[in-house]
């Protein structure tokens, strides 16, 4: 992997790069589709790259359990799997630490799972995260970590860090694949000190990259700004900083100045299967009865496939008649509204105008509020 950073916002940490890797350069700051089992859900390979998405996600928890990682390992890989020829990022199984937390038991060794299809028993620790990314072939793979809850107290964020770092040491250890670029995450919930410690040490290690974890788990959004700037600047300046989870576009670009390179979210195709879909000036409800006889687009002057050719009656009529379509079109439209999102925001970075994107951007999306909390 490499990194290359082509341009720098003046008066804030945002920054455009490119990230070259073996299935096709990536430009930053970039979104990730997420494809937890091998799919981005109601949408082909060729739809998700009709979105101009460059890199997706695959989840190594997932995928191990099912189809399972020799099935996929005779396949040839995760991208010959599934039919997806430009860069793939696979989570280490982490995140399920913290979202199956009642069907799992931590040791120091790894994590015990009990799983959610079967209720068959499993196990993933660093060697286990490492071998199946390894096998899958992700252009990009994470350190196996401990996501924690929020609220958390101080004493377990602390015993968790210590434990994550273990773990991720054993990750880089074992990672033995040049292909293959492999980033620590960056844990300590809202604790500033724990950030700073881990982040340090990790930085010791000299990963490929750094992720920033454990946010977006329900705490306070200030809190979570605070947290992701504060982190991004105990990282290296010339390595890939990626925001785990994370999330509405008002995060991406708030969190784009505060340096960060990397996003994924289920928000755009989980909204999209839900009927809702993102537009610079908020979110639209498509399947609302308002819209049944609303026969423009989604969003005027949008470039997607949906908008360019389907209505807002059409959609909503789609979805009142459970027809799968509907998911796919709004699936469509909210992938390409967040790809084209980092697109103006890289291209602002490029010629100096970011702060000014910022400004605009948040004037027009941000709901505003009267001092009772009705909106305006």
């Amino acid at each position: 992997m490499e990194f290359n950073i082509e341009a720098r916002d003046k008066e804030t940490s945002a920054r455009a790069g490119t990230i070259r890797l073996g299935h096709g350069d990536v430009q930053t700051p970039v979104f990730m589709p997420v494809g937890t089992s091998a799919s981005v859900k109601a949408l082909t390979p060729s739809q998700v790259k009709e979105t101009n998405s460059q890199i997706i996600l695959g989840n190594t928890y997932h995928l191990n359990l099912r189809p399972g990682i020799d099935i996929i390992g005779e396949a040839g890989g995760l991208h010959q799997f599934m039919g997806w020829d430009r860069p793939i990022l696979t989570d280490s199984g982490g995140y399920q630490v913290f979202s199956l937390s009642t069907l799992r038991r931590i040791t120091p060794e790894g994590v015990y799972f009990q799983s959610h299809i079967d209720g068959a028993a499993c196990f993933l620790g660093p060697k286990e995260a490492m071998r199946i990314q390894h096998t899958l072939g992700a252009d990009i793979i994470m350190a196996f970590d401990e996501c924690t809850s929020y609220p958390v107290e101080y004493d377990y964020a602390c015993n968790s860090c210590r434990l994550t770092i273990n773990w991720e040491t054993q990750c880089r250890k074992l990672h033995t694949e040049s292909s293959q670029a492999l980033f620590g995450i960056v844990q300590g919930s809202v604790f500033p000190d724990l950030r700073k410690m881990m982040a340090r040490q990790l930085v010791e290690l000299d990963f490929d990259g750094y992720a920033i974890g454990g946010l977006s788990v329900g705490e306070p959004e200030q809190a979570m700004y605070e947290m992701t700037a504060l982190t991004a600047e105990q990282l290296p300046e010339e390595k890939p900083r990626y925001l785990m989870g994370c999330g509405t576009p008002v995060n991406l670009v708030e969190c784009v100045a505060r340096g960060v390179d990397m996003f994924d979210c289920v928000m755009p195709t989980r909204n999209g299967r839900n009927g809702t879909a993102f537009t610079a000036n908020g979110t639209v409800i498509v399947k609302a009865g308002r819209y049944k006889d609303d026969f423009g687009p989604i969003e005027a002057g949008c470039g997607c496939y949906t908008c360019r050719k389907f209505s807002r009656a059409y959609i909503r009529h789609l979805f009142n008649s459970n027809e799968i379509l509907g998911l796919t079109l709004v699936s469509i439209h909210n992938l390409w509204f967040y790809n084209d999102l980092m697109a103006r925001m890289r291209a602002a970075i490029v010629e100096g105008g970011f702060v000014e994107f910022r400004r605009r951007f948040l004037k027009k999306y941000i709901k505003i509020r009267d001092s009772k909390g009705a909106e305006k």
